[in-house]
This record gives structure tokens, sequence and C-alpha cells, in this order.
């Protein structure tokens, strides 16, 4: 019997469960590089479509872990010495956590949890683990790798045409009973023509490279895997050495790059200096690829037209975070990867982890992080140790 402790954000203010705005979901195969979906054994604890990854929805685990004994405790509480994370996890043998509401697991909470063998992230990313202490100790790390990318490349480019067409004030501007066509349009821009780039081009870099094309931008990555010849060909792609040299020429930059400490605060005022008067960044990668406040001196400033993305530093982010309040700002909590199409699919991809590794299979490489006390499948392309 093992304990698994899940962390997973709060319930709808208005109750749980809410009234859905449609009866199903898209099924979804598989992936565009050829992956498959999760894949786990017998019948999932939810409805696709339903919200699953809240405090009540519990990710459907409870059906399946139950029937095999094992004891699962679902809290949104994670967060200080006294938190009820904190007060399970010396007696956790999995811990369970999504990008949109971290449980952080610290070396020193890493220390104190004795009997931590698996640290599952519930969507995509696991920075919020230490990766290093998490080797380490010998905890497996693993996500639903690709489970939500088509998610959040999707956001990144609803908010880029928000940004640049000056969307959101102008809908508060209608919201609020008027029509004060000029001064929507004084920040309104075609996107047509612009350089749009991508720093980092992976699954979801890749993605949003793929649904701007047919907008006619001239389109621009990093990375340090360059993409094959036949893919730079079929998007007339302009690759660049360093981020550097791409953000002197982009109208629009947009961040997808892993967070560890070499990308940490990679945007600061020495990179903004580098930038066109007048660009607009994305970031739903991780808040702290941005130095917080040099975000704010460049929308001040005009060096920033635009900033927008859905993920901060902390999360949740304090109700006086600069970036609420900061200017021309399109920034929402962290849901790019959270839609209920999402939830479904990293659900499944929980529950299929889980089987493996209580039942003792392999999991699949494309899942796991850290394993046997290195770098293991994803991890190994997409992290460092140090």
């Amino acid at each position: 019997m093992g304990k698994i402790l899940c962390v997973l954000f709060p319930d709808p203010k208005t109750g749980y469960p809410p009234e859905y705005a449609r009866d199903t979901i898209p099924v979804i195969a598989g992936y565009p590089n050829g992956q498959t979906v999760p894949s786990p054994r017998g019948k999932l604890g939810f409805q696709p479509g339903e919200l699953v990854g809240c405090v009540s929805g519990e990710l459907g685990l409870r059906p399946y872990l139950a029937s095999h004994g094992h004891e699962l405790i679902v809290t949104s509480d994670k967060d200080g010495e006294n938190s009820e994370f904190d007060r399970h996890l010396p007696g956790a043998d999995v811990v369970i956590s999504q990008p949109f509401w971290p449980a952080y697991l610290t070396a020193e909470r890493i220390a104190k949890a004795k009997n931590l063998k698996l640290a599952l992230t519930a969507g995509i990313g696991s920075d919020h683990v230490d990766l290093k202490a998490a080797a380490d100790h010998g905890v497996t790390v693993a996500e639903v790798t690709f489970s939500n990318s088509i998610s959040v490349a999707e956001h990144v480019v609803m908010t880029v045409l928000s940004l640049v067409r000056n969307y959101l004030p102008s809908h508060e501007v209608a919201n609020n009973g008027g029509w004060d066509i000029a001064d929507c349009v004084s920040r309104s821009y075609d996107l047509e023509g612009m350089h749009f780039g991508t720093i980092a081009a992976g699954r979801i870099g890749l993605a949003v490279l793929r649904r701007l094309k047919p907008f006619d931008v001239h389109l621009h990555y990093y990375d340090p895997h360059r993409l094959p010849a036949n893919v730079e060909k079929e998007l007339n792609l302009t690759y660049h050495s360093t981020p550097q040299d791409l953000v002197k020429v982009c109208d629009v930059i947009n961040l997808q790059t892993p967070l560890y400490p070499s990308t940490e605060h990679m945007f600061d005022d020495k990179m903004f200096a580098l930038m066109k008067r007048g660009t607009y960044l994305i970031n739903t990668a991780r808040g702290k690829l941005c130095d917080r406040d040099a975000v704010v001196r460049a929308l001040e400033s005009g060096k920033l037209a635009g900033y927008g993305g859905d993920v901060w530093f902390p999360q949740p982010a304090p109700a006086d975070h600069p970036w609420r309040t900061m200017p021309h700002q399109g920034m929402v909590p962290h849901i790019s990867g959270a839609s209920l199409s999402g939830q479904a699919r990293y659900a499944a991809g929980t529950l299929e982890v889980l089987q493996n590794f209580l039942e003792g299979t392999p999991i699949r490489p494309e899942y796991l992080i850290v394993d046997a006390g290195n770098l293991a499948g994803t991890g190994a392309n997409s992290y460092k140790l140090a």
C-alpha cells in the first residue's frame, strides 16, 4: 500500500462540479510528432471534459488507487511549514503536482520526504522540483509530456493577437458602454508582415510556429537543437544561433525555453535593451525567465509595447505582484495548459504513470525526467541538474 499525496488547485468559487458549456470534447488519438496520447489500463475515473484538475476532481485517480489499496490525499494547501502538504510529505511515496498550482519540492522538502519515490507532474514542466536533489535521493521524476502542449500553443496565438490588435482594452471599452474607436485603434496593428520569433522550438514552440505561418509573418527561432532542414524549409524559418540575435530583429517574441539556473532572468534590462522599441513579449513558459521589475520598466518606457502570458513567480502570485497592474499587459492566471481538453489528457497520463510505477512496469521514456539518479528520457534533452 502506498501513500499518494496530490496537490491540486482549489475548486471553483461557485462550487463543484461547475455547469459545463459543452457535453463532449474531441477525441485526440496522437500528437504531431507521432507520440500517442496517454493510454492507462482500464476505465478512467472521470468523463473527458470534466474539471478534474481541482481538489474535488482528484484527477479522477481515486477509483483506481482505492481499488488497489493505496491511500490518496488531495489538498490545495501547499505553502508553509504547517501546510497540509508539509504535514503529509514525510510519509508520502508519491507526490503529484501541477505547474499551475505547484507544490515546490525543494531540496529541504525532499530531504524530509524519507519515503518519496516518485515526483509526478500532472502536465508539463518539472522545474518546481529540485531535480538534483531528486537525483541524489533516488527519486524518479516524471511528467505527462505533450499532454497540453497544443493547449499552450493555442494560448500563445491568442495572446499575440490580443496584444497586437489591442483587443483587451477595446473589450473593456465595449463592456463599459463606450464607443471610443480612436482610443481603441491607437495601439492596434496588423500582425501580417511582422517578424515573429520563438526562443525554443520544441513541442510548444514548433506548434506555435506552425499556427502562425498562415498569418503571413516572418518566422524566426532559436533553439540549442536546430530543427531539421526540411522543417526550416517548410515553414521558411530563419535560425538564430543565440537568443540575443533573435530579439534584435523580431517584433513579437515568444518564450518557451525550460527554466534552469542558466535561463533564470534571461530577459533582464540588458536583453530588453537589444530589442526594437515597441516589441511584444509572450511568456507561457516560466515566470522566472524574466526579471520581474525589468518587465515593468520595459513596458513603462515603451521598449515593450505589450507583455502577455500566464506564468508568474511565485505561483499563485501575490495580490500586489506588479505584473497585475503594469500597463499594456495581457496576464492571466496559469491557465494556458489547463483547458478541460488538456486536463483530460494529463489526468489520463498521470494515471498511466501511476499504474506503471505502482505495478512495476516501465514508464514511457518520453514521460521520464529523472530516473536512477540521472536525467533520463525527455529530461536528458530538456533539463540540467546544475
